[in-house]
Formats: C-alpha cells, structure tokens, sequence
C-alpha cells in the first residue's frame, strides 16, 4: 500500500498502521475503556442527512471563514497532539508546514516535541498553543510567557484531562513517552525498521517545552496515565482559567466544553472560543459526541463566543454537518495523525487534499456557494 493509494482517511489510517510498531500505532488509535465514545464521536455524523439545493449555481465557492480573529482557507482547524515525532521523525514541523501550505490553523501541544520558538520562526499561518497545567507554577507560567515571545495567536487551555482517562490498549502494550522497546512490543519494533532506524538514529526525542523544568516524559520514560496524574494541577477549576486567561492576555479557547452549563461559564470568563471535545474519546468513555452536543451549546451561546467542534471529523461532509448545525469550524486531531504516521509531510498535505476536495464538493452538490449558508434546514436527524 503506497501513499498514492490512500483516498480518505480511513485508507491513511490502514497506511500508518502497517507503518508503525504496534505500541505506537494504539496509542494514537485508542481512547479510553471501552472505546465507545471514540466510536460515537465519528457515528454521531451518521445520524443526520444533509439535504442539498440544487440549480444554484456554484462554479465559483468560497470556502474560507474567519477563526479567532484569522483568515481560514477552509472551515477546518488542526487540533493540537502531543509526542508528533514519536509516530514520525518530521512530527510537529510536517504538520506546520502543510497547515501554511494549505492556509490553516493547527496546533501545538505543551506535550510537543518539536519547540514553540522553532514552530513559530517556521511558519506564519495561525498558530495554537494548548496548555495543560502542571502543578509547577512556574513551568505554567514559562509556557505562556514563551508563547507570548514568539507570537503564537492564541492559547487553548484543556479542562477536561483533571486526570488521566484508562488507556487499555496502552496499558497492554506498555506505551511510554519516551518510547521503551519492552519485551511484548520487541517484535513488533523490529518489523519496523524504518521507522526503528530514524527513532534511534535521528534528533533525539525531547520535549522542548518542558524538560526545563521536568524530567518526566524526556529523561525517564513515563506512560501517559502517569504523567497527567502525577504532573497535572486536579485542583484547577474556572478561577484558574480566568487567570491564565488573565496572564496570557490574548486570544483565548476553552479545549474540552460538553456541557451548556460551562459554555456559558466561559462566556462568563471572557473567553473568545470553545472547543467542544471529549479529547478523542480518551478521557471519560460513554460522555457524548462532541457532534451530538453542538446544536444544545450553539443555541445557548452562539453569537456570544466562537463555537468549535472538535473530534470524530474524518470526512468533509462531516464538517459541512458541523457548520449547519452552527459551529464556527470543525477540527480534529487523527485525521492527520494517521496521515504523518503514515508518510510525514506528504501524508498530512495527502489528507488535507483529500478534505478540502470532500468540502469544495460537498459544497457544490449542497448547493451553497459559501459556508456561511449552510444552516439547519439543510439537516435531518434520522
């Protein structure tokens, strides 16, 4: 199976599988217990239609729109994920680069490998900075002001990793960060030789934006559990966030509002976005479909606060579905986490190809010349 092969993202998640050790590959395919929400935040598309105009004339569309303050090329951001040149030795700065060539919003991780001074010298499309908060203080406060130096456009705080979800299949494989060949996963490694050859071999694994003040996840190897419930502050709550909202002082995002309650609450805090999410399905299994949650949030606080559904989105029609139900965009993390597993760079440029393609046609034949006309008369839920 070639690159050339690959026509959705389905087909560069079958790539990136062949392409990885197993441990690797589960720990950016699995979610948290059962995996029943993962499974729902994709399925809950599924359970509306969308119902096209016709005759409306659509030689020439527009798909861009205006996100946090900056120019989209298309309705789609990508979502900040952490440990990139784990699954690929070009990690963060693949992923970089497609964004600007495509003119897109992407993210970084406080968990990157790559720093946050580098992506933002590299690059001048929007940039994301999401930030989880440690129980270290001034590494918080390093982060932000890091942030700040290099011009990042906007900070996204998670809320909703207070602890770490059951990662089973990370359990079983033993996935660390970094990497450990352990002796159920040796097998498996070693089949991978290139991608063995370029882990080992190339520039050392590190997280940049942090291993000035921890050693977890850079010096010593810890599973991903371990570190957000040894390392992480549970004790944050909604006077933490207008803090650093406070401190970061520019534009501001909410990562990990389901409920309506905290929507409102974020509009209460100022924020200027929210990022509806369930973290993938890897946090609470059995929450709801970030999808299946938007018209209730929309209809509570559209208007007031940017509107961003996060997860589940693997095809463009998903996120058509996703701006007539009122979202300002649709972002997702696997949908170009399989495609650098995959093939770097070219895998993730393959992907947002083949979206912005599924958007500008799923345009045309919904008959709308502009994202701003799809609305909820073009859906039925079945």
């Amino acid at each position: 199976m070639r690159l050339s092969d690959c026509h959705n993202v389905g087909d560069l998640r079958l790539l990136a599988r062949r392409r990885l050790p197993w441990p690797v590959f589960d720990y950016i395919d699995g979610a948290a217990d059962d995996e029943i929400t993962r499974a729902r935040n994709t399925a809950a598309f599924d359970e509306v239609d969308l119902v096209p105009n016709v005759l409306a004339g659509v030689s020439e569309i527009d798909t861009s729109c205006t996100i946090m303050g900056r120019r989209s090329a298309l309705p789609l951001m990508l979502s900040p994920t952490a440990l990139q040149r784990v699954f690929h030795w070009q990690g963060e700065r693949a992923v970089a680069r497609a964004a600007e060539r495509f003119g897109l919003w992407f993210g970084i991780s406080s968990l990157a490998t790559v720093s946050i001074e580098e992506i933002a010298s590299l690059v001048s499309t929007p940039k994301l900075f999401q930030l989880y908060v440690h129980k270290d203080a001034g590494l918080n406060t390093s982060m932000i002001e890091r942030c700040k130096a290099a011009g990042f456009d906007a900070m996204a705080l998670t809320v909703d990793t207070i602890v770490a979800g059951k990662r089973e299949r990370c359990a079983r494989s033993g996935f660390t960060t970094p990497p450990r060949f352990t002796p159920s996963a040796v097998w498996s490694y070693a089949t991978r030789p290139r991608w063995a050859l370029d882990y080992v071999f190339r520039e050392k694994f590190r997280l940049p934006n942090l291993d000035t003040h921890v050693s977890e996840g850079t010096g010593r190897a810890v599973s991903i559990a371990e570190y957000f419930n040894t390392m992480l502050d549970t004790a944050m709550d909604w006077d933490t966030a207008a803090r650093i909202k406070q401190d970061w002082g520019g534009t501001f995002c909410l990562k990990g509002v389901m409920s309506v309650a905290d929507a409102r609450r974020a509009v209460e805090i100022g924020a200027d976005a929210i990022m509806v999410s369930n973290h993938g399905g890897r946090q609470l299994d059995g929450s709801r479909a970030p999808f299946d949650q938007l018209a209730e949030i929309v209809d509570a606080v559209g208007g007031e606060i940017e509107v961003i559904c996060d997860g589940g989105v693997r095809r463009g029609t998903h996120v058509l579905k996703a701006l007539a139900q009122g979202a300002t965009a649709a972002s997702g993390g696997r949908l170009y986490l399989y495609a650098l597993a995959a093939a770097g760079q070219a895998g993730v440029e393959r992907a947002l190809t083949l979206l912005r393609d599924e958007i500008e046609r799923g345009m045309r034949l919904m008959g709308v010349t502009s994202i701003d006309q799809l609305d909820r008369d073009m859906l039925r839920r079945r």
